[in-house]
C-alpha cells in the first residue's frame, strides 16, 4: 500500500477521502492539525501529503515550506477552495506540486495523485529517521536536528544499517558482517566500538541509539 497523510480539519470529509483511498490500495492517516502532520512526517515520510489551505493551527503553505526545507522531493498536493487564486500561487510558491480545487470529484483526486506519483516515484524509500536524525539515501546525507553531520563512510555505512533496521537489535556479529565484511574490509570488534563512538559524538549521543549490553545496538524512537 501507498502511504498517505491526509491534513484536514473536517472529519467529514476527512474520512470520505479516507475510505475512497483506502480502496484505491493508500494507507490514509488523516491530521487535524499541522502539528499533528508535522510529528507523523517526522516519525515516518509517506509516499505524498494532502494539505487543506485554511487548518486551526495555521495555513497549509507554512507546512509546506517546513516540507520543502526537510524533504525536498515529497510531493505535496494542496486543496484550496474554489476561486481562490491568492492560495493556488502562495502553494505553489511554498513548493506544492499540484492543487485540486475544494469541493472535488473523488475521481478526480485520486488522477491526480496517481499523476504527481508517476512523476515523483514513492520517495517515502529515500528517507530513514529517528528522533531528530535523517538520511537522505539519494544524497548520502546525514542531517541531525536539520543540521548536516558529515560522516566517514563506515559511520555513514553503520548508520544506515541501524536505521533500516529500526526498532530491532542488531548483533555485533551482523553489523560486522553486514557493514565490512560485505565489502572485504574484515575488521575486529574494537573497529565497531571505535567507529560507534565517533558517529555517537558526531551525533551529540542521541538517546535513539542504544547499547544492548553484551548483544548488540538498536535504534528506536524516543520522541
Amino acid at each position: 500500500m501507498v502511504d498517505l497523510y491526509y491534513i484536514e480539519d473536517d472529519p467529514n470529509i476527512a474520512l470520505a477521502v479516507k475510505e475512497y483511498l483506502e480502496h484505491k490500495n493508500f494507507h490514509v492517516t488523516i491530521c487535524a492539525t499541522l502539528a499533528e502532520a508535522r510529528q507523523h512526517i517526522k516519525d515516518h515520510v509517506p509516499a505524498c501529503v494532502l494539505l487543506d489551505w485554511n487548518m486551526p493551527d495555521g495555513h497549509g503553505d507554512d507546512l509546506c515550506q517546513w516540507i520543502r526545507g526537510h524533504w525536498k522531493d515529497l510531493p505535496v498536493i494542496f486543496l484550496t477552495v474554489r476561486g481562490n487564486s491568492t492560495d493556488i500561487i502562495s502553494g505553489f510558491k511554498s513548493g506544492a506540486d499540484d492543487y485540486v480545487v475544494k469541493p472535488f470529484e473523488l475521481e478526480v483526486l485520486y488522477s491526480r495523485l496517481l499523476a504527481v506519483l508517476r512523476r515523483t516515484g514513492n520517495v517515502a524509500d529515500q528517507y530513514l529517521s529517528c528522533d531528530g536524525i535523517r538520511i537522505d539515501q539519494n544524497l548520502h546525507a546525514v542531517f541531525c536536528n536539520s543540521e548536516e553531520i558529515f560522516l566517514s563512510t563506515a559511520e555513514y555505512q553503520l548508520l544506515l544499517y541501524l536505521m533500516q533496521n529500526k526498532g530491532k537489535t542488531v548483533t555485533r556479529e551482523k553489523i560486522l558482517e553486514q557493514v565490512w565484511d560485505v565489502n572485504g574490509s574484515y575488521v575486529n570488534n574494537n573497529t565497531l566500538t571505535v567507529t560507534m563512538k565517533r558517529l555517537r559524538d558526531k551525533l551529540s549521543q542521541p538517546a535513539c541509539l542504544k547499547t544492548i549490553r553484551s548483544v548488540g545496538y538498536r535504534m528506536e524512537d524516543t520522541i
